[in-house]
């Protein structure tokens, strides 16, 4: 098996939330499982920007669900959606 790279887009509760927090909770988490790649802020509307984050993790049965729910527990956060999945060899 190889590894999987995968973009999430988080989207935080409102405006006001930290970013940087958010971004530095999502690297913690990511060196859990695998390497993360780095993250952005993209505009969404209205000042509200989401975070964009890269996470390479091995293909293994479970790993991805447990991953996703560990960010979504991330405090503020709204939502946590896989962009983009991609085999990597």
């Amino acid at each position: 098996m190889g590894d999987v790279m995968i973009v999430y887009k988080v989207m935080p509760e409102g405006t006001e939330t930290d970013l940087d927090r958010i971004k530095d909770e999502i690297k913690k988490i990511a060196e859990e499982y695998g390497t993360f790649k780095g993250s952005n802020e993209e505009k969404v509307a209205f000042g509200l920007k989401a975070v964009v984050a890269k996470i390479v993790i091995p293909d293994e049965g479970g790993i991805v669900d447990e991953l996703e729910e560990k960010l979504n527990g991330i405090e503020n956060i709204q939502s946590v959606k896989a962009e983009d999945i991609t085999l990597i060899d």
